[in-house]
């Protein structure tokens, strides 16, 4: 689905056409062009032709024992594969975590796609397609799409007008018509990304992939903190918090015996307890034959405690699709 190349096809019909055609698409979820009755039958078989609706192609679902997370591996049309994730959470939501690169250049020591290197950016159509294969999977139980999150393979401020097209097709009431506040972006701190965000005027989300609450640490898990270091994120952060006034997510994983100690926990208090700043706190899911171990339950609960006593807000992540290799930062892109 190019909608590009959608308006090139339709660029000399009414345009009431273009509509007709986003509408069946987006809002509609049909998944073929001879399905769209409202759409006269020569120009279907025109789309059909030039511009199939699907162009991802499943390659193999993977469905957790609770059946609460699905995983998709993609082939898309040069032969590049990327996963998504489907979860359903027991309130009710239904997340979908989205890929916006083909592998990833950041090379995190415990990201399955950053170890797997990074070969080209998803278009926005690209990155559509995965949310609509999932809106249509839906759609069959009466269900519907709740919230969209940019956690998948890549870095998504490393490919920043295609991502934010895509925003804007999810956040369009005539597109998929999901609200600002329920789609949220994760970067490990591309600061320019953070501070053209800023100025976007959309009510989105922001994370920031931490792990560490020094740039010594940091250095050694993400090689990206020689150019970002943790002073410079956090003053993008700040300008971002000053012009939108919105909250910020600094997500951090749990490794054993590597960023967990009371050590840690009192420097990350020193260095996150500011208004509009909030933890989350991730139990490290093992990839392949990573040297790094999840903490054990115990770490965590004592290290979230002394967040929480000195006035930091704090959550804990709760686990989805670890069997499966679905969950944080074992998104491959293979199979």
């Amino acid at each position: 689905m190019d909608l590009q190349r959608i308006k090139e096809i339709l660029k000399n019909e009414p345009s009431f056409r273009l509509k007709q055609a986003k509408k069946a698409i987006l809002q509609d979820l049909i998944e073929n062009w001879h399905d769209i009755t409202s759409l006269p039958q020569d120009l279907r078989q025109k789309l059909e032709q030039n511009c199939p609706i699907a162009e991802l192609e499943t390659e193999r679902t993977l469905t957790s024992k609770d059946s609460q997370t699905i995983k998709e591996l993609f082939k898309l049309k040069d032969g590049s594969k990327i996963e998504s994730v489907l979860m359903k959470h027991k309130d009710g939501r239904r997340t979908v975590c989205v890929s916006s690169q083909v592998g990833c250049a950041m090379g995190c020591r415990f990201c399955a796609t950053g170890i797997a290197g990074f070969k080209r950016n998803l278009t926005s159509s690209e990155i559509i397609e995965q949310i609509l294969f999932f809106a249509r999977f839906l759609k069959k139980s009466r269900e519907k799409i709740s919230n969209v999150v940019f956690m998948g393979m890549g870095e998504p401020f490393l490919n920043y007008d295609n991502v934010l097209e895509a925003i804007r097709i999810l956040n369009d009431k005539d597109g998929l018509n999901l609200g600002a506040r329920h789609i949220s972006i994760s970067t490990c701190g591309i600061t320019e990304g953070i501070k053209k965000l800023a100025e976007e005027k959309l009510q989105v989300n922001l994370a920031i992939s931490l792990h560490a609450p020094n740039d010594e640490l940091r250095l050694r898990l993400m090689p990206v903190t020689k150019k970002y270091p943790i002073e410079k994120i956090l003053a993008a952060v700040d300008d971002y918090i000053e012009k939108t006034k919105r909250r910020v997510m600094f997500e951090y994983l749990m490794m054993d015996g590597v960023n967990d100690s009371e050590k840690e926990a009192e420097e990350l208090v020193h260095l996150l307890k500011k208004p509009l700043y909030f933890v989350n706190l991730i139990s490290f899911n093992p990839i392949g034959h990573c040297e790094f171990k999840p903490s054990p339950g115990w770490k965590i609960k004592k290290f979230k405690e002394i967040l929480e006593k000195q006035g930091v807000d704090v959550t804990q992540r709760h686990r989805f699709g670890r069997e499966i290799k679905a969950a944080c930062g074992q998104l491959a892109g293979r199979k």
